[in-house]
This record gives C-alpha cells, sequence and structure tokens, in this order.
C-alpha cells in the first residue's frame, strides 16, 4: 500500500473552499470508486487555517499511475489553479503489519 500525504495550501480559506469544492462537485466519489484506492480523505489542521491535508492511499504504484492519467487529474488541477492553492507532498509505503511491540500502544 502507497499512502501520499498532500497540504494543501492558500490564503483566506482557499484551500477549505478547494475541498469543499471536491466533495460537492463529485470529484471525491469518482476517485474513490477508482480501482485501488484505498482512501481519499481531506483532515483540517488545527493550528493552520490556511492548510488542508490530503491522505490519499493506493493499493499499488499501477493504481496511482491510472489514477495520475484519469480525468480526474484535469479536473482536480483545474481547481487548484482555481484556488491558488500550493502544495507539499509525503509518500510512504506500509509494513504488511504493525510490530508486535507496537500493538500495545494502541487500544482498539
Amino acid at each position: 500500500m502507497i499512502t501520499v500525504n498532500l497540504y494543501y495550501t492558500g490564503k483566506n480559506g482557499a484551500a477549505r473552499a478547494f475541498a469543499e469544492e471536491m466533495v460537492q462537485s463529485g470529484v471525491i466519489s469518482a476517485i474513490r470508486a477508482e480501482d485501488g484506492n484505498l482512501r481519499y480523505a481531506y483532515y483540517f489542521p488545527m493550528d493552520d487555517p490556511e492548510t488542508v491535508l490530503l491522505i490519499d492511499q493506493w493499493r499499488d504504484q499501477a493504481a496511482i499511475d491510472a489514477h495520475h492519467v484519469s480525468p480526474m487529474m484535469g479536473k482536480i488541477a483545474a481547481l487548484r489553479e482555481k484556488y491558488d492553492l500550493h502544495m507539499k507532498v509525503e509518500r510512504f509505503t506500509s509494513d504488511e503489519a504493525l510490530p508486535e511491540k507496537d500493538l500495545k500502544f494502541i487500544k482498539q
């Protein structure tokens, strides 16, 4: 599994407006329906009202590659331009399972 954290930053509430339009326009629903998408969710940092965090998870690189050539990418790019957003990206690959020693810190 590959997780990509995208931090969208703008001015005067633009990042939050972008996320709201992504939801209302149905773009998020379409992305979540793409083969290999495991998560596509926005979060709002409490200490930074001008940033939105997108956690974007995919089954594998092939699924991400297919997403990147899908019609959704054009819609996302147009909305990013509309709201004049800047991005910071982090990418992670997951282990198969949490190590046993880490499980003692997690309440399930």
